[in-house]
């Protein structure tokens, strides 16, 4: 296995070996469904937390038992949510059932997004590429600054009197 490397033209054949050998190797991943031929996934923003299930149907979006248009009334969010389906073509080819608690509504729906991404990636592994590329799969950890003592919030300050 240790071979002797004495020129340029040797480490240029080690290399397409390993390469050729790597290749073969390439990890395929595979589905992740349930019995009922679900794919499920957790998303996160801010402090809002996403359940989300997916499975094929019509495009359907249930929140909290409740559809897209009675939940989340502003177009902005209902955009943000149906994100990770346009970028992969997948429009109206999935129904989406999913629990959200804490954080507003723009928390919310950007926890919703992260989980039918997630989700997604689970039950067609080929997507990962294009919604990594999109940067839905990276969960966003900003969250609110606290508040510090002695401030009237996280950096602004109380107003200065000089009398």
């Amino acid at each position: 296995m240790a071979e002797k490397l004495e020129s340029l033209k040797d480490l240029k054949k080690a290399s397409a070996n390993v390469e050729a050998t790597s290749a073969e190797t390439a990890v395929v991943r595979k589905p992740k469904k349930d019995k009922l031929g679900r794919s499920y996934a957790t998303g996160k923003r801010k402090d809002a937390v996403a359940r989300v299930w997916i499975k094929p149907g019509k495009g359907n979006i249930t929140i909290n038992d409740k559809s897209i248009d009675q939940y989340f009334a502003r177009p902005v969010l209902k955009m943000i949510i149906n994100q990770p389906f346009e970028i992969a073509n997948r429009v109206n080819e999935f129904d989406v059932v999913c629990t959200v608690k804490g954080g507003g509504l723009s928390g919310q729906a950007g926890a919703i997004k992260h989980g039918i991404s997630k989700a997604l990636n689970e039950y067609e592994p080929e997507l990962r590429a294009v919604l990594k590329k999109a940067g839905f799969l990276t969960r966003d950890d900003r969250t609110v600054e606290r508040k510090k003592y002695g401030r009237a919030k996280a950096r602004r300050s109380y107003q200065f009197s000089k009398r």
